[in-house]
Formats: C-alpha cells, sequence, structure tokens
C-alpha cells in the first residue's frame, strides 16, 4: 500500500501531493522541478489528518518510488527513524524562540543521505510570536535541500508571513463512510460498531478509532453526553462542572505520568545521580538542579496541554449533541453525531426552542475560547454549564 493510501477522504490533496513529489524527484536529476517548493503549510480540521499527509509526503520525497509503502525509507519515515526527517511535536501550551532557533540550525544541516532534510512541524500554531519570527527567517532564506512542513487547523493560526511564503494544502473532514471503511479494513472493526464510531467522531479518524477499539473511551462519551440531562439546578450544574474537570486531571496523570518518569531518570542518570568515585565531578551533580527544574517546567506545561485537550474532546461532543438538537427541532433529513442517544435528543428538543439550543452552543463555544486563553478550567465550565441548564420540570 502506497503512503498516501492512508490519507481516507483527501483526493484533491493527495493529487496536489503526487505531483510534488514528481517535481521534487525531477528537481534531484537536474530538472527544473515545477511544482515542488521549499515550504508547505498543511491546514484542516481537527481529525483531518495534516500530520499523516505531511508524513506521507515527506516519505515520497525520500522514497525512489515517490512513497512506495514498503521500501526502507517508507518504513523508517513511518518509525519516526530517517535521519533526515525532523519531527517536532509541542507537548507544552507553546513553542518558544530558543527551541525555534535550535531546530533551524539542526535543519540548516545537508542531507545524509543525499535527497532531502525535511521538517515536520507539527501543531505550528503553538509557535509564540519570537518563535514564529524566528522561523520566518528559516522559511525565507532555506538550505537548498531543505524542507518544511508545516501543520495548523487554519492558515489564519500562521502570521500572515510565513502562510504568504508556504504553498497551501487544505484538508476536509473524511466522510462518516469512509471513516468506517478504514475501521472494518484495517481494524477489523464489526461494521456496526465502525459505523458508530465514525458517526460519534464526526469524521476524526483517530477519534472514531478509539471509540471501536476502547471500551473507556466510550464509556467517558457517555458521561459527557449525560450532562444536558443532569443540569436542573445550580448544585448539579456545579457538580458536573467538578466532575468534568476531575476526569480531565485524572486522564492528563495517567498519560503523563509514565513519560515523566522516564524522562526524570534519563536526566538524573546524565548528571550523575547515584554514581560514585573519586572522579565523579559534584559540580557536575549540583548543575543538574537547573536542568531539572527545566524539565519540570515542561512536564507541566505538557500535562495542563494534555488536560486542555481532554476538557476540549468533551466539549466538542456537547456540541456535537446540542447541533442534533438543533436538527431535530427543524427537522432537518441529516445524520446525527448521537443517534445512539436519539430518546435524549427527542426529550430536550421537545423541552426548549432551537434559540434556546443556538445560546447552548455559543455557551460552550465560549467556555473553550476562555480555555484556550488560560482562564481556570474550573471557573470557564462552571459558567458554561450554568448556561446550559435546563429549567427543573
Amino acid at each position: 500500500m502506497a503512503v498516501f493510501d492512508d490519507l481516507v477522504g483527501q483526493e484533491r490533496a493527495v493529487v496536489t501531493l503526487r505531483r510534488a513529489a514528481a517535481a521534487a524527484a525531477d528537481l534531484l536529476t537536474g530538472g527544473r522541478g515545477a511544482g515542488m517548493t521549499h515550504a508547505w503549510l498543511f491546514t484542516g480540521p481537527p481529525g483531518s489528518g495534516r500530520e499523516e499527509a505531511a508524513r506521507a509526503f515527506a516519505a515520497s520525497l525520500f522514497c525512489p518510488d515517490q512513497g512506495c509503502g514498503h521500501c526502507e525509507m517508507c518504513h523508517q519515515v513511518e518509525i519516526g527513524s530517517h535521519p533526515d526527517l525532523e519531527i517536532v511535536r509541542p507537548q507544552g501550551l507553546s513553542y518558544g524562540v530558543k527551541e525555534t532557533r535550535r531546530l533551524i540550525l539542526r535543519a540548516a544541516g545537508a542531507p545524509t543521505l543525499g535527497r532531502w532534510r525535511v521538517v515536520l512541524f507539527e501543531d505550528a500554531d503553538r509557535a509564540t510570536e519570537g518563535a514564529s519570527n524566528a522561523l520566518l527567517k528559516a522559511i525565507e532564506e532555506p538550505p537548498p535541500r531543505t524542507v518544511w512542513l508545516l501543520c495548523a487547523p487554519a492558515p489564519d493560526d500562521m502570521m500572515i508571513t510565513i502562510r504568504s511564503r508556504c504553498r497551501l494544502v487544505t484538508l476536509v473532514t473524511p466522510p462518516v463512510p469512509a471513516v468506517a471503511h478504514v475501521l472494518v479494513t484495517r481494524e477489523n472493526v464489526p461494521p456496526a460498531v465502525a459505523e458508530f464510531a465514525a458517526r460519534a467522531a464526526q469524521g476524526h479518524i483517530e477519534r472514531a478509532r478509539r471509540l471501536a477499539l476502547d471500551e473507556e473511551a466510550r464509556r467517558r462519551r457517555d458521561a459527557v453526553l449525560s450532562i444536558p440531562g443532569s443540569l436542573t439546578g445550580v448544585g448539579e450544574c456545579v457538580t458536573a462542572a467538578e466532575r468534568l474537570v476531575k476526569t480531565a486531571d485524572e486522564e492528563a496523570a495517567a498519560v503523563t505520568a509514565t513519560l515523566n518518569e522516564a524522562e526524570t531518570a534519563e536526566l538524573r542518570k546524565i548528571y550523575g545521580e547515584g554514581s560514585s568515585g573519586k572522579g565523579l565531578n559534584k559540580g557536575l551533580i549540583r548543575g543538574g538542579a537547573g536542568a531539572l527544574k527545566e524539565l519540570e517546567d515542561r512536564q507541566k506545561s505538557r500535562a495542563t496541554r494534555t488536560k486542555r485537550d481532554v476538557i476540549d474532546t468533551a466539549l466538542l461532543d456537547l456540541v456535537a449533541f446540542y447541533r442534533d438538537v438543533l436538527a431535530v427541532q427543524f427537522g432537518a433529513s441529516v445524520a446525527l453525531a448521537g443517534e445512539d442517544r436519539r430518546a435524549d435528543l427527542d426529550a430536550l428538543a421537545r423541552s426548549s426552542t432551537p434559540e434556546e439550543t443556538l445560546l447552548r452552543i455559543d455557551a460552550i463555544m465560549l467556555c473553550r475560547e476562555r480555555l484556550a486563553a488560560n482562564v481556570n478550567p474550573q471557573m470557564a465550565v462552571e459558567a458554561m454549564t450554568l448556561s446550559l441548564r435546563r429549567p427543573r420540570p
């Protein structure tokens, strides 16, 4: 299977990337390489496969057959071990200028294997203003064999000076049938479960895969979608907010705990902790305190980011729920993400007006904006649940 075959529902983007890969191969043999450029910006909604598209394109640049999917070059890209591929995954709230400058220095080197040096920058929109300015200079004056692949939700999430120097690849939300087909054929998921997961995930491939394969993920979704029916009073609203934030805390801790422990142990080992002997440099051990503090700060930022992502997933599930309520209220003949909770949708549609439903959707989106602006999660979610409150029957 070729590398571009993994891009579900992205036929237009695949055509563009295949042509660019052919142009890149032509350029390496002395041709003009029309259609190939040194900077690309992959955009699309969550779950559309921005990073997967960028990785597939990177493989096509390294592969002598432009992304065959089975050679050593393609395999190295798939597992992230290719010597000329630099993958950047910002794990904290932002990506700073110091990190960016170090990245630019690494990107300036000549390719090890003679074709291209590729930097795949996931979530490039997390770069700070200073980092973006440093990145702009690198894109304006690139080495001849360096290719930058930036990923962001939308073009407007990047500085206009950066996006104007990149070729844009726009991805779309994959259709539900295509996502369900992938789950059935590649993950051996029963068709009914695959259909449910693809519909509930609203085309988000990784989210659909988790819902199809992880019972705990389905349980968490059910808990979130039970919130609207429980908000009949102030006390219930506060309790629901506390439960949602606490669940996010627990999930973030579970995700980061093992990684934090391994990173800390490795750093302590590097600085000589636990070693002994006359030749041991005690100053080296003491010098590790600053590095350990810097690591702890990064880990704390990563935990905060993970917690926000967990809460945001829950908020998007709530948005989908109220959008379904609105569709029922208007009698729209569209597929419902929450078809499995049709009784709840019908009950809320009967007991409220479309105007109230729209106000509730606005309240959820406002909560997302507040969380992005570093508002305390408990306060932001409480304000949202109070806005979602239903009158007692």
